[in-house]
């Protein structure tokens, strides 16, 4: 297995819950993180409380200092934000868990990307960069919940850069029951997106926090 006991990791969109949620998994791991923002006031303030070694700072500098960087930042903002960062993100796993998601009376759906994905347009905006998608179904109420120590989830991991894969495999093991599970190419992310949108149906109607558990594997 990949050697990642040491990676910095940055989280762009770390203000959010899911990134927050995240950052706090890998900080407990023993990884430094730094949480990315539009502004690196809320960077530093959302840094506050969370455990080990995690600050703040303005998206750009976050992204310079990660070894790999996460982004969990909303749809809307997506394309922006990697186009503005391209260069900091040259050379750097990108690890992507964007959900393009739309929301209306009759719960959430998924939303038609010109790309294909969210993976996949972040791929074509950094092509510099190795893109992975991963985490889009990890809830955040539990990655940030003290009483929670261990995660019962699958990730699925998806990309065409098999040591990209294998290294972000290895992060995913790092946090207490979860499992990385690699689901194929950028290509299949559309669906792995998408299901999210199942989730969150699964979540309302049972009142739960759902995941993925992947059999015979």
């Amino acid at each position: 297995m990949t050697d990642v006991d040491q990676l910095v990791l940055a989280v762009l969109g770390g203000t959010g819950e899911q990134g927050r949620g995240l950052a706090r998994r890998f900080a407990l791991a023993g990884h430094r993180v730094v949480l990315g923002s539009r502004s690196a006031d809320r960077a530093v303030e959302a840094a506050v409380g969370l455990p080990g070694a995690v600050s703040g700072a303005a998206n750009d500098d976050a992204a310079a200092q990660g070894d790999v960087v996460i982004v969990a930042v909303p749809w809307d903002g997506h394309k922006e934000l990697l186009q503005a960062l391209a260069p900091a993100l040259a050379g750097k796993v990108v690890i992507n868990c964007v959900n393009p998601l739309g929301f209306d009376k009759q719960g959430a759906f998924a939303l038609t990307v010109e790309e294909g994905s969210a993976a996949e347009q972040a791929a074509a905006l950094l092509p510099d960069s190795r893109v992975v998608g991963a985490f889009h179904h990890v809830s955040a109420v539990l990655l940030l919940d003290e009483a929670v120590d261990s995660l019962d989830t699958d990730i699925l991991i998806l990309g065409d850069d098999r040591e990209a894969t294998d290294l972000v495999q290895a992060l995913v093991a790092r946090i207490p029951g979860m499992r990385g599970i690699f689901a194929g190419r950028l290509r299949n992310a559309h669906q792995v997106e998408a299901l999210t949108a199942n989730l969150i149906s699964v979540n309302r109607r049972y009142k739960a926090h759902a995941g993925l558990r992947v059999t015979d594997v």
